[in-house]
């Protein structure tokens, strides 16, 4: 005969045996398990991107950003947002680049030149004001009104910077080149320094007007900004953690 127990309430069953014994056991293992699922699914919510939507950017620019004298593909809003997208980051970066403009005539254009729906701006003004030789004054005063304007629509900014040309003279060179690293410090945005490093003067890399990159000067200038670009889209994506 089957050993036999009082159950609680008093009645006379069989006795459980090794089977009650396993129960703790099976339910014990059953919440390892679960509780393991759990932080797996913890761990893939914080490892994925943020922004489940493609990133929208502006290069709000003159020619150097429209891409004067090369063919539209290469200019430099498409060959960086090809070589992001090459390193994984879903990310769509429009032309907003007018040639001959200085960052006065950027300002005036602002609100129609970079829509609703944009996430980040990459401000590439003020080579025109320095070929114009405009007062330095004028162009910090118009890079400044938009950044803080952008900064107030909750869209992140890069600044990348120019540095006067040497004829131009030392002078005027000390008053234009400290305009954008202290525009970026003072508004609190990324800054690249300078938008043609490694592109400026290398006739190898430039059209026959010595000023404007040609398609291998482009790639340069996206090589170089690109870790910069990559910052700016990670501050997107904690700009969108923090307001969720």
């Amino acid at each position: 005969m089957p050993d036999r127990t009082l159950e609680p309430n008093g009645t006379d069953a069989p006795r459980r045996g090794r089977h009650a014994a396993a129960r703790p056991r099976l339910w014990e293992a059953a919440f390892k398990a679960a509780r393991g699922l759990l932080a797996l699914v913890a761990l893939i919510t914080i490892t994925s991107p943020a922004l489940a939507r493609t990133v929208r950017v502006v290069a709000l620019g003159d020619s150097l950003t429209a891409g004067y004298g090369v063919a539209p593909k290469e200019a430099f809003p498409v060959q960086l947002e090809a070589a992001l997208r090459a390193r994984g980051h879903d990310v769509v970066i429009e032309n907003a680049g007018v040639s001959g403009e200085t960052a006065t005539q950027g300002l005036a254009r602002l609100d129609w030149s970079v829509p609703e729906g944009t996430d980040a701006v990459i401000l590439a003004l003020g080579a025109n004001d320095m070929l114009r030789g405009l007062p330095p004054k004028v162009t910090r005063a118009a890079l400044t009104q938009i950044v803080a304007r952008l900064k107030a629509r909750g869209i992140t900014v890069l600044v990348a910077g120019m540095r006067a040309a040497p004829n131009l003279g030392a002078v005027y060179a000390a008053a234009f080149d400290p305009i954008f690293p202290e525009v970026a410090a003072e508004q609190g945005v990324l800054l690249y320094p300078f938008f043609l490093d490694g592109v400026a003067g290398d006739a190898t890399l430039n059209q026959k007007d010595g000023l404007h990159p040609n398609p291998k000067g482009v790639a340069v200038m996206v090589a170089g900004i690109l870790p910069k670009a990559e910052e700016l889209l990670a501050a997107v994506t904690v700009r969108a953690n923090g307001s969720n």
